[in-house]
């Protein structure tokens, strides 16, 4: 592993532990060069997935991307920061056992809304916003709109 700040190879663990419950593994380490400290995290990876994009590009699954824009969708909500991993945790876990090697980004989209929407219903209109581009108060609007609930005739 190399060293962030000065590049070496030469580190050294100081310090694992299991982390996101038990799917991965935190390493905290030194480097011997420069005396820097930082932190790993190793993760099981059940597949290369690859994310095709609206307009046909292909690129590899990043799951810290994923996991920025989930949180700024959350940003100050006032949310457990072990529920959202578990979230964020689940969403990676649903896309690598699909079955398919090649996942379109809208499938994505709709797995972080769907998640997103039972969560935080603010978060879930933060991230709709982006991920179907509104235009304008009316887009909200009508969005906010299909989220109320139904009043019953009586």
């Amino acid at each position: 592993m190399r060293c962030p700040f000065c590049g070496s190879s030469d580190t050294q663990v100081k310090d694992s532990r299991p982390a996101e419950e038990n799917s991965a593994i935190r390493r905290r380490r030194m480097c011997l060069s420069c005396d820097a400290r930082f932190t790993t995290f190793e993760r099981i990876q059940l597949r290369d997935l690859v994310i095709i994009k609206a307009n046909g590009r292909r690129e590899r699954f990043d799951r810290d991307k994923l996991e920025r824009s989930i949180r700024v969708a959350l940003r100050k909500r006032s949310l457990n920061p072990d529920v959202v991993d578990r979230m964020i945790l689940g969403i990676v876990r649903r896309l690598e056992s699909s079955g398919e090697s090649d996942i379109e980004s809208s499938v994505v989209g709709e797995i972080v809304m769907e998640a997103l929407a039972r969560m935080d219903t603010v978060a879930y209109v933060r991230f709709a916003s982006v991920y179907k581009n509104f235009q304008g108060a009316n887009d909200f609007e009508e969005f906010v709109h299909e989220l109320r609930p139904r009043k019953r005739k009586r």
